[in-house]
């Protein structure tokens, strides 16, 4: 037992710290995208959103950053992602927009020009809509039409469209 504290005791040190830093990590950031939603007055349920999405990614860092530490070969590791990632991406063929959409839902969050209760226009030759925003969601918003329709467009496929914004 205590030779297996003594040979272990760097990896046991720096994984100690990896995980007081996680949450402590975590914690700033929180803090960090509230006062951004607050100054650019973005929902909360968007907010929480945001702050699900990157406590999955500060979860996957500390365990990638965990198997280094404990001597993973980083080799190793990229043959056991790439399989992973082959087998969820043949699994996912047909739904690959899934993580473009996440991401478009990001970037929307972080650099939007429009947000909750702006009535939009969205300019497309052969079906134009004007609606309001109703919510914004990781994957799709939802807009309002003025005669009570909802539509749900998929963020990836909102970010490519021309539209124009009225604020409220």
């Amino acid at each position: 037992m205590v030779t297996l504290l003594k040979d272990h005791l760097p990896q046991i040190i720096a994984s100690a710290i990896i995980i007081l830093l996680t949450p402590s990590s975590k914690y700033i950031l929180r803090k960090v995208v509230r006062k951004y939603s607050s100054i650019t007055l973005k929902t909360e349920s968007r907010t929480l959103q945001m702050m699900q999405v990157i406590n999955i990614l500060i979860n996957f860092t500390c365990l990638l950053t965990l198997a280094i530490i404990w001597g993973v070969q980083p080799q190793n590791m990229l043959v056991a992602l790439s399989s992973i990632f082959a087998v969820i991406g043949v699994a996912m063929f047909a739904q690959w927009s899934i993580l473009s959409n996440i991401t478009a839902g990001i970037i929307i969050f972080f650099t939007s020009p429009f947000r909750v209760g702006d009535e939009i226009h969205i300019l497309e030759k052969e079906n134009p809509i004007d609606a309001v925003i109703e919510n914004i969601f990781t994957f799709h918003t939802h807009l309002r039409t003025h005669d009570g329709k909802l539509i749900v467009i998929s963020n990836s496929l909102f970010l490519q469209k021309i539209v124009s914004v009225e604020k409220r």
